[in-house]
């Protein structure tokens, strides 16, 4: 049996609170919950936490670079120790409001640039693991499948969920093609589908040259400010589901919460 989560990355604009984020619930398993750094708030936290409760949807910290002017999306140089300490932070406080609002964080999901660096940079994902596993030895890390940076979350004993994309193009080399260019992003709810489905039930993607991509996912990944979010969100499940893949949270399979 093919089973994949579908996860989404919110609270991160005030504006789609409602008109974006309650509709998407009801196609997603998985909240990336932003913690303030890069985007966000406290009230939109508790908001999207509760929206998340409702719907039976996993709640995941989504920290990024302290840098809400780039929206946590340009490289920031941090000492360590100082991104280190602002991860932690931030994964605190979702866990602080998850606890008030009645439900766990069961995981942690870099944000943008953050995300791309710890793929290949093999010490900044050792410093997400150390505030990761300073904050919670249960929590699991979401990382781009077939990443260096998924072994060094496995050899820190943490354990990790492989991630591909249903709305972003691929290279041929698997990463993902850069936001700069135009056609970075997949706004056709049918051209996300048949992604989706090409990487749930063949471990496969077409890269933008023609060429077929191997890539091996735990959870399909639909950013919340993809324009057309809820229409892409409902066709990849529905694709999905009759097919006869079985969409559910990630941390079902493996016991936690």
């Amino acid at each position: 049996m093919t089973i994949i989560d579908i996860n989404c990355d919110l609270a991160e604009r005030e504006d789609l609170a409602e008109s974006i984020q309650a509709p998407l619930m009801e196609h997603i398993t998985s909240a990336n919950v932003a913690c303030g750094a890069h985007a966000g708030s406290a009230a939109l936290m508790r908001l999207t936490l509760r929206q998340a409760r409702l719907h039976g949807v996993a709640v995941g910290a989504h920290p990024g670079y302290p840098d809400r002017e780039n929206f946590g999306r340009l490289d920031l140089e941090m000492p360590p120790g100082d991104l280190e300490a602002s991860v932690e932070a931030q994964v605190r406080s979702l866990a602080q409001l998850a606890k008030e609002v009645g439900v766990s964080v069961q995981y942690v999901k870099p944000h943008g640039a953050l995300y791309n660096r710890a793929a290949w940079d093999l010490e900044i994902a050792r410093v997400i693991a150390r505030a990761v596993k300073r904050v919670s030895g249960e929590l699991a890390l979401v990382g781009l499948a077939g990443s260096p940076a998924l072994a060094v979350w496995k050899d820190a004993g943490i354990p990790t969920i492989a991630e591909a994309f249903a709305d972003r193009r691929y290279n041929a080399d698997g990463s993902l093609r850069a936001r700069r260019h135009a056609d970075a992003l997949l706004q056709d709810p049918e051209a996300a589908a048949t992604q989706a489905l090409g990487i749930a039930t063949r471990q496969e993607v077409a890269a933008g040259d023609g060429s077929s991509v191997k890539i091996e996912a735990e959870t399909l990944c639909i950013h919340g400010d993809t324009p057309g979010a809820v229409a892409i969100a409902r066709c990849v499940r529905k694709r999905l589901e009759d097919a006869g893949v079985t969409v559910q949270p990630w941390h079902f399979r493996v016991g936690l919460g």
